[in-house]
């Protein structure tokens, strides 16, 4: 009988803080989208010929959506968590082939006036799958490799299909769930290489043109950052203090070595260099690896390899397999090229409207900027330029502070769960925010490649909005569920 008092009452128990911050972002973003399409004609924010009133229309279907989704049994959730998933899978597959050819993207299917993305839906599909996953009976992420593996393959069958859309934004996002693998199990080493990754990138391809013993500067940067990583995990991953400490003396040595024959004019072909000192160091380290405690030191010597491997694969990956529009834009971002006019205009643009801003702003709808129509997509991926030129630094700074509210909130929800599926499911809803929230930033103020990453609840447009009020609202339904089990 109490069971079933707390079911029927359990609109008491949704967190109604995050329901606020929910209305305050969505409220916001309809002032913040007719700002940036305001073009002195006065029409009013309800204008349905107008964005804002387009917004606001979205948004009435939003609310009515997150009602339903409060007034869903939980549990249906759960049980066809799969089922969704798939039927998502099915609906991005036809995308492929139905969505016309939209900027050089197929990822909008067409519905008579109405549009959407088939990838946003996807968001919330997958987290309900890998919240089943994670849910099933004994599942334990590190129990084996196969677990790994059925992980994976829900996050990357999106992503596949996403890149076959030809929209690389939206695929990128899903990366964000590694987070949630971080947090039920994944080792430390696999985000430390998605790190390594993406600073290997970055030094071998800005430091490329410069000569170094016969290399690229980057290239040799990222062998000293290899070495460096030997070192560190020998000392500190496999508690080989002395190995770390002569490996560590036999990089100083033949680095000085290198350094006194360069200053007499004896040059050392940089690669075999490098690949002679590590290999060196590397088979010392299979050595110790033969005599015992072999399985760090073997995983130690494997990265190594990869990281070396994943150096040679750089320049290829960024010369054949990137677009030469995604070339251009990662240029720009590195400040290799300065292209004003192209691929660096829009960024150009909206950093002068976020620094004309100044501390408070110029006021509501007295950006010139903005309203001049000088920032392209600024009701958009950009619109975050109209709330820093419109409401300076304090303006800007509010809202990311509502935003970081939104994600606390959201991971103190996760961890209260009582069951593994609510706490998966809450925390790759924190992992899309935070993703979305710090790339869209990012790409604003020029530090990330403009990649059309939308900010939520800001954006104009029904399917980032509708896709993050499903992903919110299935959570705090999860949610407002949880004093069930505590009852039995």
């Amino acid at each position: 009988m109490e069971s079933k008092n707390i079911n029927q009452s359990y609109f008491r128990y949704i967190d109604w803080l995050t329901v606020g911050i929910y209305l305050v972002l969505v409220i916001a973003g309809v002032f913040s989208v007719y700002a940036a399409s305001y073009d002195f004609d006065n029409a009013s924010i309800l204008d349905f010929n107008e964005f804002s009133g387009k917004q606001v229309r979205w948004i009435g279907c939003a609310m009515a959506l997150a009602l339903m989704i409060l007034l869903i049994d939980r549990r249906m959730y759960d049980t066809y968590a799969y089922p969704i998933y798939a039927f998502v899978l099915l609906l991005m597959v036809i995308t492929i082939f139905v969505a016309p050819d939209t900027k050089g993207s197929r990822s909008w299917i067409v519905l008579g006036p109405v549009s959407f993305q088939s990838a946003e839906f996807g968001k919330f599909a997958t987290a309900l799958a890998l919240a089943k996953l994670f849910s099933s009976y004994n599942f334990r992420l590190n129990e084996s490799a196969g677990n790994y593996l059925k992980a994976l393959t829900i996050i990357f069958i999106p992503v596949i299909l996403i890149l076959a859309q030809k929209e690389t934004g939206s695929a990128l996002a899903y990366l964000a769930l590694f987070f949630v693998l971080y947090r039920e199990g994944m080792s430390g080493i696999v985000m430390s290489a998605a790190l390594f990754a993406v600073v290997a990138f970055v030094l071998a391809v800005k430091y490329s043109s410069i000569p170094f013993m016969g290399i690229s500067l980057g290239e040799a940067l990222v062998f000293i950052i290899i070495m460096a990583i030997l070192v560190i995990m020998l000392a500190f991953y496999c508690k080989k203090l002395i190995a770390a400490r002569n490996i560590l003396a036999w990089f100083v040595a033949t680095g000085f070595i290198a350094y006194v024959c360069h200053r007499i004019g004896l040059e050392i072909p940089g690669t075999p260099f490098f690949l002679i000192v590590i290999g060196a160091a590397l088979a010392y380290s299979f050595i110790l690896a033969l005599h015992g405690n072999s399985n760090k030191l073997l995983i130690t010597i494997g990265a190594s390899i990869v990281a070396i491997l994943f150096l040679f694969s750089v320049n290829y990956a960024f010369s054949s397999v990137l677009q030469p529009h995604q070339q251009q834009r990662i240029k720009v971002t590195l400040g290799l090229e300065e292209d004003l006019l192209k691929a660096g205009y829009n960024v150009n643009q909206s950093k002068i409207a976020i620094g004309s801003g100044g501390m408070f702003g110029k006021g509501f709808l007295n950006g010139t900027q903005t309203k001049l129509k000088y920032v392209p997509e600024q009701h958009t991926d950009f619109i975050f330029c109209t709330i820093g030129e419109e409401k300076g630094f304090v303006g800007s700074a509010a809202v990311l502070l509502i935003f970081l509210a939104l994600i606390l909130r959201t991971i103190h929800i996760a961890e209260r769960q009582p069951t593994i599926f609510g706490r998966v499911y809450a925390y790759c809803v924190a992992s899309y925010l935070i993703f979305h929230l710090g790339v869209n930033i990012g790409m604003v103020i020029g530090l990330c490649p403009v990649i059309g990453i939308p900010l939520p609840f800001f954006s104009y447009g029904g399917s980032s909005l509708w896709s993050f009020t499903i992903l919110l609202f299935i959570m705090l339904r999860i949610d407002a569920s949880r004093r069930e089990h505590l009852t039995y």
